[in-house]
């Protein structure tokens, strides 16, 4: 038996593509949303895997939150590279991450796993 645990936070900031050529390369902002999918085989006594309010703790002090991207990650702040920039950072933190979906729009967002 398996369960995927899904937490999802908003954060707004501002960012610009570097090396790229369109209306991307100018400064602008999104309000990004971050989704966080972990794995887990077995549940606490409550029947808990991992306390949603510790997750979503934790994803707001991390996010980047009315920042300048390109001053926060080092290369351009795609939302490819924003995905495996925050994968590796969770992770970090939780080993039963498996995967961040990184939202710019409604639209169009990045998923990155390792």
């Amino acid at each position: 038996m398996s369960w995927e645990l899904i937490v999802k936070r908003r954060f707004s900031a501002a960012h610009f593509l570097e090396h790229y050529r369109g209306k991307c390369e100018h400064m602008h902002g999104h309000t990004f949303l971050v989704e966080a999918h972990f794995a887990a085989d077995a549940l606490d006594r409550s029947g808990i895997a991992i306390d949603f309010s510790e997750l979503k703790r934790y994803l707001k002090e991390m996010l980047p939150d009315h920042k300048v991207l390109n001053e926060v990650l080092d290369g351009s702040p795609s939302a490819e590279n924003l995905a495996r920039h925050f994968f590796r950072q969770i992770r970090s933190d939780y080993p039963s991450l498996k995967r961040v979906v990184v939202w710019e729009s409604e639209e169009a967002g990045a998923a990155y796993s390792e």
